[in-house]
């Protein structure tokens, strides 16, 4: 007996019908349920779209406030260094004292106006690119933009006035660049009146 007239043991003899494993559905019968599960299919990627949309906004608004950001706060750096030269320019027209000015001839009256002169661009300079001086004289102290040195009794002004301005301080947008550098008054006028008050008790 040869391999090919063998015939294998689980061969079941071949019938009319073939043979199906699952009965076959039609396109147009849907499976039970299958409505529900597309509905909340749909729901569930309609809400990732939104989450996604929304999340894409917010990244839209924080860049473009970083981008503003950058734009405003990105000369910080160099805006530092350049007020120490402000800082010498005036310097260099505080050590000319008045009667010398009144007194100066016409070369020394021309070295001190384009001082002046290049002091001014400078500030103008700066403030074009968001950096202001900041002039404390006469006003509450604020610690956020002011930093006292010393405090100087002064019973004309109410306590805590800024009498005297060491250095200039500037900012930049809404940021401190540099804190101005200042003398307090200390007593002032309302401690004269509680003072005045405790006496005539």
């Amino acid at each position: 007996m040869t391999d090919r007239d063998r015939q294998p043991d689980d061969a079941t003899p071949p019938t009319g019908e073939p043979v199906v494993s699952k009965p076959y559905i039609m396109p147009d019968d849907p499976e039970p349920g299958s409505v529900e599960l597309l509905q909340k299919e749909a729901a569930e990627a309609h809400d990732r779209m939104l989450r996604t949309l929304a999340e894409m906004e917010n990244l839209r608004k924080r860049t473009a406030k970083e981008v503003a950001d950058a734009k405003l706060y990105g000369v910080t750096g160099f805006a530092r260094d350049v007020l120490d030269i402000a800082d010498n320019l005036q310097r260099a027209l505080d050590a000319v004292p008045a009667e010398a000015r009144a007194a100066a001839d016409s070369g020394l009256t021309a070295l001190i106006e384009g001082v002046e002169l290049t002091e001014r661009s400078l500030l103008n300079a700066l403030e074009k690119h968001g950096v202001k001086k900041l002039d404390p004289q006469g006003q509450k102290f604020d610690p956020n933009f002011h930093q006292a040195m010393y405090e100087v009794p002064d019973a004309s002004v109410p306590a805590g006035t800024v009498v005297q301005v060491m250095q200039a301080g500037y900012t930049i947008g809404e940021r401190v660049l540099r804190p101005a550098l200042v003398g307090v008054a200390k007593g002032g006028a309302k401690a004269a009146v509680a003072a005045n008050s405790n006496e005539s008790n």
